[in-house]
């Protein structure tokens, strides 16, 4: 009986000890987000009849926003973003309505100056969500680039 209260005394030490290491860590990192600046950025792409908008709010390495396309006799994307920068690459998750019908794809843009290169390549539906289907294939600025704007 003793050893059994020994070791029940143990374990729960030891599971304090663990919580209190987790909290610590949860909460320095919470401070480090508190800490961190948000910024917020537009841009815009227009070509022809073609346009579209992308207002990003980006803290730290996350980023969440608006993106919209309005392609010229097509239905228009309008949605939220939201994804991590990883070097000068944002890669995110799409989430809009098209035709009466939300759907999620992955969507990356290289930062260069003062403009976003939209990513193109090779898609596969994985789990109802449309995603690259490899990341080190894709090319940047071949289709869509968006210029830095004045937020309204």
């Amino acid at each position: 009986m003793r050893t059994l209260c020994i070791v029940v005394l143990f374990l729960s030490l030891m599971a304090c000890r663990q919580k209190t290491r987790v909290t610590g860590e949860k909460q320095n990192s919470d401070m480090s987000m508190a800490g961190a600046k948000t910024a917020q950025d537009c841009y815009s792409y227009i070509k022809g009849k073609d346009t579209a908008m992308l207002t990003l709010l980006t803290t730290g390495k996350v980023s969440t926003g608006e993106l919209e396309y309005k392609w010229f006799e097509k239905d228009k994307n309008i949605g939220t973003i939201e994804g991590e920068m990883h070097g000068d690459t944002l890669l995110a998750s799409y989430t809009f309505n098209s035709e009466g019908q939300q759907s999620v794809r992955q969507v990356a843009f290289l930062k260069k100056g003062d403009q976003l290169l939209e990513g193109t390549g090779d898609v596969a539906d994985m789990n109802g969500k449309v995603q690259f289907k490899d990341l080190s294939k894709l090319s940047f600025g071949k289709s869509v680039v968006f210029q830095k704007v004045a937020c309204k």
